[in-house]
């Protein structure tokens, strides 16, 4: 054997030694929730009301390197996902981070883009609420564009570390998963520099292959605590196509949070969405919600007002939602 060959051999050897890793950890969480919830308006469900489950179980798992670095799983089984991922398994990622580089999450299924990680609006998404709204007009619920606008499988979510005091930078990367669609890249920053605020801004170009699939997303939160007051405010801009395509979608939020105690918890808030189509109406959303923790239970009231759901005022459109649950964390 030559001395290069031994060189780089002894090159290999050092180099698997350095990444070798220590005994790592494997920990299982769950939860499970009962909801009770119904519809009322012109056109609602009868006033019937519904009863849900959910349930999750979250397997974690990390491990040190002999470099600093630290590798880590996160594993879901969610029976709610069936329809999403197969028999049930759901969001699933590995992640590497370390102090220097920063962090670099890879997600087999449930990934975020640069933009969707911000999407949860200000009021927390009332507008979700309404897809079961079963109208004489169909499905009352705004348009696919932010259930769309995720990462999606096999991407790529880079964080760096705080390149000065309170100031992150992130960056996404959706790759093609089929002929006809390309790769998007999306960017973000994070700003928490001063006590109490958070501000956030991200924008991803949306790649086609014609002017009716190509656009760019852009998202922007921003929250401020101060004492059990917290005021937050977002805005999600989704813009594909022609401006009077109907896959834009714009949604601005606010919200006012009140905190009573450790337990009790009050907020109360708003959301507007707009449609791209010349004939659509302005969507509305007003609602409060209540929440109360007690260990591992929290139990969660809402009461959500409707206008214009499903981007018009005929009839049917306008409906109130309620909500009555209880989680439970394991």
């Amino acid at each position: 054997m030559n001395n290069f060959k031994k060189i780089g051999l002894t090159a290999l050897a050092a180099s698997l030694v350095s990444v070798s890793a220590n005994a790592g950890e494997l920990g299982v969480s769950g939860s499970a929730s009962i909801t009770a919830s119904g519809f009322s308006g012109a056109i609602g469900n009868s006033g019937a009301t519904a009863w849900t489950m959910g349930n999750s179980v979250n397997f974690a798992g990390s491990t040190e390197l002999d470099n600093g670095m630290t590798v880590s799983m996160a594993f879901e089984l969610d029976q709610g996902a069936a329809n999403n991922s197969s028999n049930g398994f759901d969001n699933h990622s590995v992640t590497i981070a370390s102090d220097d580089f920063g962090t670099v999450k890879f997600s087999g299924h449930g990934g975020s883009s640069a933009t969707s990680a911000l999407v949860g609006s200000a009021a927390g998404g009332l507008w979700d609420n309404f897809d079961g709204a079963t109208k004489g007009l169909g499905v009352a619920t705004i348009p696919d564009a932010i259930k769309s606008s995720g990462g999606g499988n096999n991407s790529f979510f880079y964080t760096t570390p705080a390149i000065m005091d309170g100031l992150a930078i992130n960056a996404s990367w959706n790759p093609a998963a089929s002929a006809g669609v390309n790769s998007m890249i999306g960017l973000g920053v994070t700003y928490t520099g001063v006590e109490g605020l958070s501000v956030s801004y991200a924008s991803m170009d949306v790649e086609g292959h014609d002017s009716t699939t190509e656009g760019d997303e852009t998202a922007l939160k921003a929250s401020y605590a101060y004492g059990p007051l917290t005021v937050s405010y977002s805005s999600f801009d989704h813009d594909i196509g022609a401006a009077t395509s109907a896959t834009n979608l714009e949604l601005v939020s606010m919200a006012v949070s009140y905190t009573v105690s450790d337990e009790l918890s009050l907020t109360y808030g708003t959301e507007e969405s707009t449609a791209g189509t010349a004939s659509s109406v302005d969507a509305e959303y007003t609602g409060f919600t209540v929440a109360y923790t007690a260990g591992g239970m929290t139990i969660t009231g809402k009461m959500i007002e409707g206008e214009n759901v499903n981007h018009a005022n005929t009839a049917g459109d306008d409906v109130d939602y309620w909500e009555l649950g209880a989680s439970f964390a394991f």
